[in-house]
């Protein structure tokens, strides 16, 4: 085994006699629990939408879709890029439809024709005439939705919630993502990528907050970098793995290949150099670096027992053709190891709902999912209860044990 680089983040330790078990089957089937997840999870929190080279030029737009809500970042005829409801203010028409696109000065609702100015105010209606003693247009811009770009990387949430501002949450990423020049990343593709999986979302995660299992599920990855792969448990529910490859020419015909032609790069620091980078996001998100591309991959829940699998990637901007060569052997690679993550998704989920199922024990490989799922608790107390509560009942508990507990803080 080779010698880990030296790496300025540093991991906090894992706890002796910690707590082994993951949380409760009942909690990956309950509709009562996932309505609570929503509101307290997932439109409270920083979700990554894009990046800026998605959207480069005045008019261009991403659309972002999450249970039941949906958003439009728009880039405007000043530069700046800002986050809307995809709401029409008249009858909530969508104002964009779609994954990606363009407008060309303005956005028109397809459903009565009102028009929005690139900064989000409404420049007209339809029939002006015919409401009443007339509209004030400035009550009835788009309704703006908080913002923020790191790293070129456009994040977005529906509601104030418990994270910092994203250039706090995320520091300690911020050297890494400097070094990787995030902000002169490019697009690969015009839509990104998805795939729906029949799974709680919460499946999905336990596969991919661990790597305990990539020595026997993923051969792919073990043989590039699994020897040298480790997980570092940061403050503030960050968590970083690293992949460190190079030391064997690989044995498949992709990683050999890949470690033949991935590009050396000295505007690296030693600790990034030959490095697949993986930094994660609570509650669903992670953004991934290698030499030659970057990607970001979430898993946006659609209901108790569905999830959508999605994510957009990007290359270099100076892209060479070894470059070139080496991230498509790279996709390769990635290609197999989620078609893996998907199945062991979906033999986790099916656990869940097995009379013989005892609870997770977990090694201490696997502490990330721990924390993830402490995490979960801290917002929804009702996730440390054994047996399932009334699904009529649980938003009321969960609420007794979130007034119980601020009242012993």
């Amino acid at each position: 085994m080779t010698i880990f680089p030296d790496t300025p983040l540093r991991s906090d330790p894992i706890p002796t006699g910690w707590d082994r078990r993951g949380l409760p089957a009942w909690t990956y089937h309950s509709r009562a629990l996932f309505d609570l997840e929503r509101e307290e999870v997932f439109l409270t929190h920083w979700q990554v939408a894009g990046h800026i080279s998605d959207i480069p030029a005045p008019g261009d737009w991403l659309s972002f879709d999450l249970l039941g809500e949906r958003a439009v970042i728009l880039r405007g005829q000043d530069g700046e890029i800002r986050a809307f409801m995809n709401l029409c203010r008249h009858r909530g028409a969508r104002v964009v439809d779609g994954a990606q696109g363009k407008c060309r000065g303005a956005l028109v609702c397809p459903f009565h024709g009102w028009v929005y100015n690139l900064d989000g105010t409404l420049r007209g209606v339809s029939r002006p005439e015919t409401f009443g003693d007339g509209l004030e247009k400035s009550a009835f811009g788009l309704k703006p939705l908080e913002l923020e770009i790191f790293a070129g990387f456009l994040f977005l949430r529906f509601r104030p919630g418990p994270q910092p501002a994203v250039r706090d949450l995320l520091a300690p990423y911020a050297p890494d993502f400097t070094a990787w020049s995030g902000e002169r990343l490019m697009p690969l593709d015009i839509s990104g990528w998805s795939a729906e999986l029949a799974v709680n979302w919460k499946s999905v995660r336990d596969v991919d907050n661990e790597g305990y299992h990539v020595a026997l599920a993923h051969p792919s990855l073990q043989d590039l970098y699994g020897r040298d792969y480790r997980d570092l448990y940061l403050p503030g529910g960050l968590h970083v793995s690293y992949g460190f490859y190079g030391d064997r020419p690989g044995r498949s015909w992709s990683v050999k290949n890949y470690v033949r032609h991935s590009p050396q790069r000295a505007d690296l620091p030693p600790h990034l150099q030959r490095n697949w980078a993986y930094y994660g996001l609570f509650p669903n998100t992670v953004i991934a670096f290698t030499p030659e591309s970057a990607q970001f991959y979430h898993d946006l829940p659609l209901s108790p027992g569905k999830t959508l699998l999605t994510g957009r990637q990007y290359r270099l901007a100076d892209e060479d053709r070894q470059t070139r060569v080496a991230r498509y052997l790279a996709q390769r690679i990635d290609r197999d190891t989620s078609a893996e993550d998907q199945q062991l998704s979906i033999w986790s989920n099916e656990s869940m709902r097995s009379e013989n199922f005892e609870g997770f024990h977990l090694s201490d490989l696997e502490y990330g999912l721990r924390r993830h799922h402490d995490q979960l608790r801290s917002l929804l107390p009702v996730m440390s209860r054994c047996a399932a509560p009334a699904e009529g009942e649980m938003r009321a508990l969960n609420k007794d044990l979130l007034c119980a507990k601020a009242s012993r803080a």
